[in-house]
């Protein structure tokens, strides 16, 4: 493992891995805040069952954790290095006529994301362990009820969260545009698919994005 990261070529293939399993788990994590919309009932039925059920819990959260924290750390690796060897090109060509602007500011919105996900972890899921494994009630109960629909629309009534939210998902907008297509291409996902593959990367950048401040705004405009 250690002799495929000390190559370029290595890190970017382990970096492309870490961010499509995270797009994986982006899609399920939105499918399921999208259920808050149309149900209360349904979206503490499956929160329940997402934060009490053993393999998720004790196998999938984990490997969730160590994918997070691997692809940021990846990534900053990766910003030192190609600084280096930008400020070579970079001497001899612009910069920003080979490249795409938010190519070069990749690190700047992974810390953005990164402070959202802070704010996201103190919001709910820090709670949640607290209820969980402090407090000690495995069911994932507070004071005999399930709360995590409504825990959910108590955050986004603040105007400050929202905009924090929905300043967050732009910047995971523009992370996405140039990680997805990055990470086919890492891959080596070049072939006839390529075009439908960078179809597809847009239409989930910015749709998935989309997707979490309609929730955000929904529930801090209805209340409910």
């Amino acid at each position: 493992m250690s002799g495929i990261l000390n190559s370029s070529i290595g890190r970017k293939f382990a970096m492309a891995l870490s961010a499509l399993f995270l797009m994986v788990f982006l899609l399920q994590h939105f499918a399921i805040n999208l259920l808050s919309v149309f149900s209360g009932d349904t979206f503490n039925e499956v929160s329940h069952f997402m934060g009490t059920f053993w393999a998720v819990q004790y196998l999938l959260q984990p490997v969730l954790i160590f994918g997070v924290i691997f692809h940021f750390v990846m990534g900053f690796v990766l910003e030192i290095k190609n600084n280096k060897a930008r400020q070579i090109s970079y001497a001899k060509n612009n910069g920003a006529a080979n490249s795409t602007w938010m190519s070069r500011n990749m690190i700047w919105s992974g810390l953005a994301i990164l402070a959202f996900m802070v704010l996201h972890f103190i919001d709910f899921w820090i709670p949640e362990i607290n209820t969980k494994y402090i407090v000690g009630d495995m069911s994932g109960m507070h004071n005999g009820e399930y709360r995590y629909f409504h825990e959910l629309v108590e955050k986004f009534h603040s105007p400050l969260r929202v905009g924090a939210y929905v300043v967050a998902f732009v910047f995971l907008a523009l992370h996405l545009l140039h990680g997805f297509n990055s990470a086919f291409q890492s891959i080596g996902a070049n072939n006839k698919y390529t075009k439908g593959l960078k179809t597809f990367s847009k239409v989930y950048a910015i749709g998935i994005p989309l997707g979490f401040i309609f929730i955000a705004l929904f529930h801090h405009l209805t209340g409910h």
